[in-house]
């Protein structure tokens, strides 16, 4: 199964990899990963998932840093981008939790009037333990180290003190996140 992903993702990968690595890497994993599209991204260009898999797992191989500790590093990145695309946003809201239950009903709404065809993922939430948020994740994609790194990376920006716990519910599909205030 094909599933396709935007180009804005793609485009900051490259960028991470370029700012915490080099250039050459860069140029190394996208020749060495053999992909269909060949690493040229456009930012509202759609592509398939699987190449930003294969993208990390080259990665990896050259970095000796393991898939999902890149990954998460990629969400923390990816979280600085949204900052300067939606700093508004983040604005309107002052904490962790009230940003975090607002990612369905406004980021993604965003998204989807740039991108009407983004298959986005979809996150369920639970406030019924004081000074905690629950967050279940589900996506077609393998992506929850993504949304993990995304939310430690809205966890820095607020500078509150929460603790993350995660407990995957299948391939990386569906993962619940229980964040608690800390102190």
């Amino acid at each position: 199964m094909v599933l396709d992903m935007k180009g804005m993702i793609f485009t900051a990968f490259l960028e991470m990899v370029e700012n915490k690595f080099s250039l050459n890497l860069a140029d190394e994993i996208i020749e060495a990963s053999d992909l269909p599209s060949g690493g040229s991204y456009t930012t509202v260009g759609t592509y398939d998932h699987n190449e930003m898999i294969k993208l990390v797992v080259q990665l990896s191989e050259r970095t000796s840093i393991p898939v999902a500790d890149l990954v998460r590093t990629f969400g923390e990145y990816l979280f600085s981008q949204l900052l300067e695309m939606h700093a508004y946003f983040l604005e309107e809201n002052s904490s962790v939790f009230e940003f975090l239950q607002k990612v369905d009903s406004y980021i993604h709404v965003e998204v989807r009037k740039l991108y009407p065809d983004a298959e986005l993922p979809a996150f369920h939430y639970e406030t019924s333990i004081p000074g905690t948020l629950i967050m279940t994740y589900r996506s077609s994609r393998p992506f929850a180290d993504l949304a993990e790194g995304l939310i430690i990376g809205s966890i820095n920006h607020y500078g509150e003190k929460i603790d993350v716990k995660r407990q995957d519910l299948s391939d990386g599909n569906a993962t619940r996140f229980e964040l608690t205030i800390v102190g």
